[in-house]
């Protein structure tokens, strides 16, 4: 299910549109002006992500308007979030191990300070 959807999000100009609706709703017409394919073109796209629960479409006359659904993106929220125990488990040993690699460097170098101050006070005996 969680493939499918990010797959779908997956296409560039699918992927253009969601952008472009998460500003609110907007006609085919706006979007069209929006990315760079033609109106077929977007309209299929539409259809994509109107099948797949993305978006919804409200007709007014001739013309149809189109807003995101929170529930696919809410949906992925919560699956993406098991994985963030994950990543932040790992990204918080590296962030240590770079503290540690920060401190040892920062002692090298005040040793190598030291030291290269030490060897021009002898040299000025």
């Amino acid at each position: 299910m969680h493939t499918e959807l990010l797959q779908i999000l997956g296409d560039p100009t699918r992927l253009q549109i969601v952008e472009v609706l998460r500003d609110g709703e907007h006609s085919v017409n706006d979007i069209v002006e929006s990315v760079v394919i033609d109106q077929s073109g977007v309209s299929r796209h539409l259809r994509i992500l109107h099948e797949a629960g993305f978006v919804r479409m409200r007709p007014e006359g001739q013309k149809r308007f189109y807003s995101l659904r929170p529930e696919p993106f809410q949906d992925l929220a919560a699956w993406v979030s098991q994985y963030r125990l994950l990543w932040e488990g790992r990204l918080g040993k590296f962030g240590e191990a770079l503290e540690r690699k920060r401190g040892a460097k920062k002692i090298g170098l005040q040793a190598g300070k030291s030291s290269r101050r030490e060897h021009h006070e002898r040299k000025g005996e």
